[in-house]
């Protein structure tokens, strides 16, 4: 067992999970989440009492990830030793047992809702959360019964209502930058709601492409507060119905109250794609960057 001053290094881990049986990412008492799961698999793999993961953006209850991004600091001693007498790099070796670790009792067998494609030791100043540039989400509709599949169901919405795409992607413009982003988040004590929002698009996936006949809303930004994709995507889902103005989500943005009108549009129609970081060497500034309050510049 290593002392509490031996040697650390941090691993990264790239991941993916099937969000609909966990109650979110962030570990709960008596909830099953991604970060307790996944912890407990790290603990048992790395025979270390506890582990702790930091990860790039928590996931909602029944929110789904393809790209996550979490780091893990651990004794330098241990993930020398995880290929034990295999020929494997110790992050071979601890995909490759999680995987097991995390299969057991599957259905099907072996199987898994979340798991570890990759670990590797993190380069200096590298931090899952902080030191990332952006992420990218998906939210995908089926508003067509011809597109609806039942092996999609737990990964696309099946809406009721043929929906304007292109009058949802036109609203979507109004929100793009920086911006206090107070009416469409829950907010956490003491958390600034101010993000730059870089891209929200969508469009109505052509036949020969995945997801062809789904209508997809690819959203991208720095980062995200509580609910904040489901609250973007319930407002354009308000326009792209007929209900609203394409002008409506940009006022209630700018209006900077949650409005009863911005439904929150479910769940597991949810999915992280992917999680950007700058170069080696611009690591560490990116997390100083990243930590510092936020406010708007002045007028």
């Amino acid at each position: 067992m290593s002392t509490p001053d031996a040697p650390h290094l941090r691993v990264r881990l790239d991941l993916s999970y099937d969000g609909a049986a966990f109650a979110g990412w962030a570990t709960q008492p008596g909830l099953r989440t991604v970060q307790g799961t996944l912890e407990e698999a790290l603990a048992t793999v790395l025979r270390l009492p506890s582990v702790r993961l930091t990860v790039a953006g928590r996931t909602d209850a029944g929110v789904h990830a393809r790209g996550q991004v979490a780091h893990v600091d651990v004794p330098a001693t241990t993930w020398e030793a995880v290929p034990g007498r295999s020929d494997r790099t110790p992050g071979e070796a601890l995909v490759v047992r999680l995987a097991g670790v995390l299969g057991r009792g599957g259905s099907p067998r072996g199987a898994s809702d979340v798991v570890v494609h990759r670990a590797v030791a993190a380069p200096t100043g590298f931090d899952a959360r902080f030191a990332a540039v952006w992420r990218r989400y998906a939210y995908r509709l089926a508003d067509d019964v011809a597109c609806r599949d039942p092996l999609r169901r737990h990964d696309v919405v099946w809406h009721g209502r043929a929906l304007d795409v292109a009058a949802m992607d036109a609203a979507a413009q109004h929100l793009l930058g920086e911006h206090d982003f107070a009416a469409y988040c829950k907010p956490r004590e003491g958390a600034t709601t101010i993000r730059t929002l870089l891209d929200l698009r969508w469009r109505r996936v052509p036949a020969g492409e995945p997801d062809a006949g789904l209508v997809v809303a690819a959203v991208r930004a720095d980062a995200f507060c509580h609910s904040m994709v489901r609250a973007l995507v319930g407002a354009c889902l308000a326009v792209g119905e007929g209900r609203h103005p394409v002008e409506w989500p940009g006022q209630v943005l700018a209006a900077g109250l949650r409005d009863a009108a911005v439904t929150v549009a479910p769940a597991h129609g949810l999915t992280l794609e992917e999680v950007a970081y700058p170069a080696d060497h611009e690591l560490t500034a990116r997390a100083v960057q990243a930590r510092a309050r936020r406010v708007l510049p002045g007028p």
